[in-house]
């Protein structure tokens, strides 16, 4: 998520759609983190090691609740990559219990429970899960995750990570998006959550 620049197509087609003062967006990401840097209670499947941390969550919310403190907001869309360290460091027994509670964690800070959600799904990068253990586990995950809520959704990534990376480099099923991916993903985030937004409207 941290290599997707929502001016580039996300920000454009949603303020299209619903109107520039209409719409308030807040990217908050770093690269390469475990889901316990923002679900606050998470928990391994034995031990105690490694804790959760949650000040990534805790970042996003400083970045959220001044924007929001004096609007009246009609809809929220939390829209989610990430996963790729949960799998290389095989984690993802605890992944669904985990991506649910930030879920739900994200429902009572902002005392709603009409938030929408969209996960990125991890990419075709390590199918036979070499590098990653837990690739297909978590990948598996996410699509049941999204299917389980009508405000869930969820968005394929196995094509945008070919072509030449954002230094020029040629990629192919790389870890991270090519240039011309993030632009494409951030379309589809948008349309998810166009969707989404005008399907779950009171």
């Amino acid at each position: 998520m941290l290599g997707l620049r929502p001016e580039e197509s996300f920000t454009p087609a949603i303020e299209a759609e619903f109107g520039i003062e209409n719409v308030i967006i807040v990217k908050s990401a770093r690269g390469g983190q475990p889901i316990r840097r923002w679900y606050k209670d998470w928990q391994p499947l034995e031990g105690n090691e490694p804790g959760a941390q949650g000040d990534l969550y805790d970042t996003l919310m400083t970045k959220i609740n001044p924007l929001i403190e004096e609007e009246k907001i009609a809809t929220l869309t939390f829209i989610w990559m990430q996963g790729e360290r949960d799998a290389r460091e095989k984690l993802g027994e605890v992944y669904e219990k985990s991506l649910i509670g930030l879920y739900n964690q994200l429902c009572t800070d902002l005392d709603r429970k009409d938030i929408n959600f969209i996960i990125g799904r991890l990419s075709d990068f390590d199918m036979l899960n070499e590098k990653y253990p837990h690739w297909e586990m978590i990948r598996d995950i996410q699509v049941k995750v999204a299917e389980s809520n009508p405000r869930f959704a969820w968005i394929n990534t196995d094509d945008l990570n070919d072509g030449y990376n954002r230094k020029g480099k040629e990629v192919k099923d790389d870890l991270h998006m090519s240039a011309e991916g993030y632009i494409e993903m951030g379309k589809r985030f948008a349309d998810k959550s166009i969707q989404l937004i005008k399907s779950t409207k009171k």
